[in-house]
């Protein structure tokens, strides 16, 4: 097995973080076998080294190495790279064509920003890499592969796995050894490592004088955050040497190629962000106002239990759950004393067309006869708007909709029902 320090020198890794060698070492040690190896680090880290040690140090290192960009390639056109196609499986099809896991069996591909598959795509992985088998793009016709698949995103899974954009399935597969290539900005002492091995290539390539750091140009160059990591290092030493004159580099010269806001002090960010939240004050408005009914329609039902029951201590039992929605924890007890003076009507199980008439000459309580669960027509409007909405917004998932809204799975189905949607 060979050591850290000749797999750094063979794959040009340049740095000593503690975190990088341990990535390297997971690498070597996982290289001989076939375990999939999912590689995650945020963009530009060079997470693209790890699957190459891979390939190189297995038994499959004589086989293909094919590295496949996902995010790059369109959402209509990726099931046929990745497995094939038949030809006239689609428009444009005039021959048949062999994917990469046909073209890469025996040998190792690299699936880079695994976490862009589209779901379709993600089940047909899914089924490669339990039994190693395929079908192409427009055809019936069970085949087998024998690949080994590594794969790298710098997306956080966990979050796309709940946002359910990533099957959580495919990624327990995929993650079998989960290998973390740590950020520039936590590597603070090899960034004037690269730095200086990044000033020595261009200076060879552009055939000019090697740049160099002025020793109160180094502390900010490691104190810079390098949201681009590595690749933003490299493409800030490319700028400075071929566009300075003088070949040692101060502090406030290299602040001027660097982006503002570069210091690292931390930060008090808030990001998760609520599901019940909205893009615009209108919306916010509208969402009030659907809440509003939603309470006045509780009111309603309550008053309407009241006056069948004219029990005010029943209905409160009976209705419990239905007061602490209106008036919360902290005005629940309060509930009572505000209907101790509340005349209860008692309205008769059995009445005639005489009896209805005289109460609605004698009786003061008339006007709760006349309440009617009628709104304008702007409201009824904004409510089927917010609905169509919520529900757009959640991909027609119910019970998500239901929840932004703050009402039932129950009643959200009986709105959908009620407005044909």
């Amino acid at each position: 097995m060979e050591s850290i320090q000749a797999i750094k020198q063979r794959f040009g890794i340049i740095g000593n973080d503690p975190k990088l060698n341990r990535a390297i070492e997971k690498a070597i040690q996982v290289a001989p076998t076939d375990i999939s190896v999912l590689v995650t680090g945020e963009s530009g880290v060079g997470k693209e080294s790890i699957p190459k040690i891979i390939h190189q140090l297995s038994h499959r290192k004589h086989g293909k190495y094919i590295a496949v960009n996902c995010g790059a390639i369109p959402e209509g056109t990726i099931d046929s790279e990745l497995f094939g196609h038949e030809k006239g499986a689609f428009t444009g099809a005039t021959q048949t064509r062999s994917g990469y896991f046909e073209v890469a069996d025996g040998g190792t591909i690299f699936l880079d920003e695994v976490g862009e598959l589209p779901l379709t795509t993600q089940v047909r992985l899914l089924r490669v890499l339990e039994n190693g088998e395929f079908i192409k793009v427009g055809s019936s016709k069970v085949q087998k592969t024998n690949v080994r698949i590594v794969a790298a995103t710098n997306v956080n899974m966990f979050d796309a796995i709940k946002k359910e954009k990533f099957r959580e399935d495919l990624y327990y597969r995929l993650s079998t050894v989960d290998i973390n290539i740590p950020p520039l900005r936590e590597r603070k002492e090899d960034i004037h490592l690269l730095f200086r091995k990044f000033s020595s290539d261009f200076a060879l390539k552009y055939k000019m004088p090697t740049i160099k750091l002025a020793d109160d140009a180094v502390p900010i160059l490691q104190k810079h955050r390098w949201n681009g990591n590595i690749r933003q290092l490299r493409n800030v030493a490319e700028q400075i040497s071929v566009l300075e004159q003088n070949r040692t580099i101060s502090a406030s010269t290299l602040q001027g190629y660097l982006p503002n806001g570069s210091n690292n002090l931390p930060a008090v960010i808030n990001t998760s962000k609520s599901e019940s939240d909205f893009s615009n004050e209108r919306e916010i408005l509208y969402k009030v106002l659907f809440d509003m009914k939603s309470d006045l329609n509780d009111l309603k039902k309550l008053t309407m239990e009241l006056m069948k029951n004219g029990n005010v201590s029943e209905v409160e039992k009976d209705n419990e759950g239905l007061i602490q929605k209106i008036y919360g924890e902290s005005q629940k007890d309060n509930y009572t004393e505000e209907f101790e003076d509340l005349e209860v009507l008692a309205i008769p199980e059995q009445a005639d067309e005489d009896y209805h008439s005289d109460i609605k000459t004698q009786d003061k309580y008339h006007f709760a006869e006349e309440i009617e669960e009628e709104e304008t027509l702007s409201l009824h409007d904004k409510e089927l708007e917010l609905i169509k909405k919520s529900l757009e917004r959640h991909q027609g998932k119910r019970k998500l909709a239901a929840a932004e809204l703050g009402i039932s799975e129950r009643t959200l189905y009986r709105k959908i029902k009620q407005y044909d949607l």
